[in-house]
């Protein structure tokens, strides 16, 4: 019998649970919609006229590349860039990692591939970083936000975040959430035309 009712009390808490988890999934969902991703303090680009489309600067960070060497995103304009911001403890992210891989596998000539891991010292530390990107045998630049630096610059509260940049530093798309492998290219086909 207490058994019984034990089961009852666990069952209606989980009931209750999943309810509030709907309204504030539901609530977060209006509040953060992925069109509405806007970099934090961008600005207009010199010279653009208002009659036409305003173009959106990406703002400048700096992050650590893999060699331990400071680098400014600024340092890449001149070409398209890809900036993908992930951490290893993100199932989302790891699921289009792959797709990430052989986009630069195709396109790193062309393009610039910033896969910025969100490097806290504590989930994910340069070490655990490096050891996921050699057993997972991806090929892609990383560089390492220590020090929030990127994260901040473009408000980045949920990971996977995906930005496309113009080579003249303009941004071209923005997307929260993990992408699927032709979703990705498709986005890429479009920034290089």
């Amino acid at each position: 019998m207490k058994q019984n009712i034990a089961i009852i009390i666990l069952l209606a808490a989980l009931i209750v649970l999943i309810v509030i988890a709907v309204f504030a999934y539901n609530n977060l969902s209006e509040q953060y919609s992925p069109d509405d991703f806007v970099p934090a303090e961008t600005t207009v680009a010199e010279g653009s006229a208002a009659t036409t489309e305003e173009k959106i600067m990406a703002p400048d960070f700096t992050v650590t590349d893999y060699s331990g060497n400071k680098v400014k995103l600024s340092d890449f304009f001149g070409k398209p860039i890809v900036i993908n911001f992930w951490a290893t403890w993100c199932g989302p992210c790891k699921s289009e990692l792959p797709a990430f891989d052989k986009a630069y596998a195709e396109y790193g000539e062309e393009i610039e591939f910033l896969m910025v891991n969100l490097t806290d010292g504590v989930q994910d530390t340069e070490e655990k970083v490096r050891k996921f990107v050699s057993d997972g045998g991806y090929s892609f630049p990383v560089f390492f936000d220590t020090e929030y630096s990127a994260a901040n610059a473009y408000g980045t509260y949920s990971i996977p975040v995906t930005v496309m940049i113009n080579a003249d530093g303009s941004v071209y798309d923005a997307r929260i959430g993990a992408m699927n492998e032709t979703t990705l290219f498709n986005l890429i086909n479009g920034l290089l035309e």
